[in-house]
């Protein structure tokens, strides 16, 4: 099956960019990223942030908008039966030059799983020598990946947020 990624959550502002690999079947039925209710990384970043868990997907947007976080997938389209990225067959990854250009205030960028880091790695050597953005492969947030505990997932990916400047405090605001 042909799946087609989402428009990015970005503005001018935004200092971080998350990069998935592609939606899975459920966030692409809804055409919002981490809809899968068993995803953890809504309820991981609400935390993360400081803030109450918000129940519209635009407003789980805004907030991390307003965090100058954005959000998008390192594959633009794919072939792949169901959700998971083993099945990715067939990629063209998205066009980060492009993107980056648009928005140069982005300094920080995460892979939300190996499968986005790999196909980012493939598609964008040359973006890979810029001095002046730092990458971090992160655990994925996708409940395939069950051996990574939500706390677990929360400490890493606080550590690596909080080194690159994007957190600025770990309370709860809850």
């Amino acid at each position: 099956m042909l799946c087609i990624g989402l428009s990015p959550s970005i503005d001018k502002d935004c200092r971080a960019l998350i990069l998935g690999s592609m939606p899975g079947v459920k966030s692409l039925e809804e055409q919002q990223y981490y809809a899968h209710p068993q995803n953890r990384f809504w309820p991981m970043m609400a935390d993360l942030l400081g803030e109450a868990l918000p129940s519209r997907y635009e407003e789980k947007l805004a907030m991390l908008l307003d965090h100058h976080i954005a959000l998008w997938d390192s594959i633009g389209q794919c072939e792949r039966e169901g959700s998971l990225d083993s099945a990715i067959r067939e990629e063209r990854g998205n066009d980060f030059t492009a993107l980056l250009q648009a928005y140069p205030a982005i300094r920080a960028i995460f892979f939300n799983g190996g499968k986005s880091s790999q196909a980012f790695r493939r598609h964008n050597k040359a973006l890979l020598q810029r001095p002046d953005i730092a990458f971090y492969a992160m655990p994925s947030t996708s409940p395939a990946n069950a051996r990574w505990r939500l706390p677990m997932l929360e400490e890493t990916w606080r550590k690596a947020l909080t080194e690159a400047g994007i957190l600025c405090y770990t309370e709860s605001k809850k």
